[in-house]
């Protein structure tokens, strides 16, 4: 995993001089402002991972800079403050904090929620990375921009050949019959048009399969029409 970047924002110098060392065991690499207003200057000119965040501070405190943040930016927030109240907590977390600790606190239980919020962000990103794409035995399929890898090689599909690939993707399990793929992919009455559908079958099958002539992926069910069984998998290797 890539080096995290933390930005800590507090005016307390010791407390940041303190969690720094245990920082630099996890490896995060540690960026620090005093008040919520150096935060944004900071957060603007570079990424951050995380911001750990002061309750208390001058010039702009963390209620004021976590709302501005969250104008903008979803970026985990751990709220930081010595107040314990609940009415606190309930504060930070309704304007946009992701969690909160109390001061005086053990570095090692911040460190433990700091590490919470990056893997669920990695989780959140890496979902919202693959939204686009359905991962078939050896082939992607990537929904946004319309291309097709095999073997994590780029193959050229007509427009007809990527709608066609796609519908059996997104179908995967069911049997789609040759007047609906045609209805669907040509977007006119099917009017006895099985030649065209199995033309179509014929050329992406020669792109994608290992063996087109005993397809793994695109199989046919005689009478009815064509799927995708359900149980195929990205491949590992």
């Amino acid at each position: 995993m890539a080096e995290s970047t933390i930005l800590m924002v507090d005016d307390e110098a010791e407390i940041i001089q303190l969690i720094s060392i245990y920082f630099n065991n996890e490896g995060y690499k540690l960026l620090q402002a005093s008040n919520g207003l150096e935060a944004l200057k900071v957060l603007q000119s570079q990424p951050i991972d995380l911001i750990v965040l002061d309750l208390m501070m001058p010039k702009m405190d963390g209620l004021q800079a976590c709302m501005k943040i969250r104008e903008t930016n979803s970026i985990p927030i751990i709220m930081l403050s010595a107040k314990g109240q609940d009415i606190d907590k309930i504060s930070g977390l309704s304007i946009g904090a992701d969690d909160y600790v109390t001061k005086p606190f053990n570095p090692l239980e911040l460190i433990a929620r700091i590490k919470s919020q990056l893997r669920r962000m990695n989780q959140f990103n890496a979902v919202a990375a693959n939204a686009n794409e359905i991962h078939i035995e050896n082939v992607i399929i990537n929904i946004a921009s319309h291309t097709v890898k095999v073997d994590q090689q780029e193959i050229k599909l007509t427009p007809r050949q990527f709608a066609l690939l796609h519908m059996l993707a997104v179908n995967r399990g069911t049997v789609l019959s040759m007047d609906r793929i045609y209805e669907e992919v040509w977007n006119e009455p099917f009017m006895e048009s099985k030649n065209s559908v199995m033309v179509h079958i014929r050329k992406l099958r020669e792109k994608i399969e290992s063996n087109p002539r005993e397809p793994r992926i695109i199989k046919t069910v005689w009478g009815i029409g064509y799927k995708i069984e359900s149980d195929l998998k990205a491949r590992s290797e």
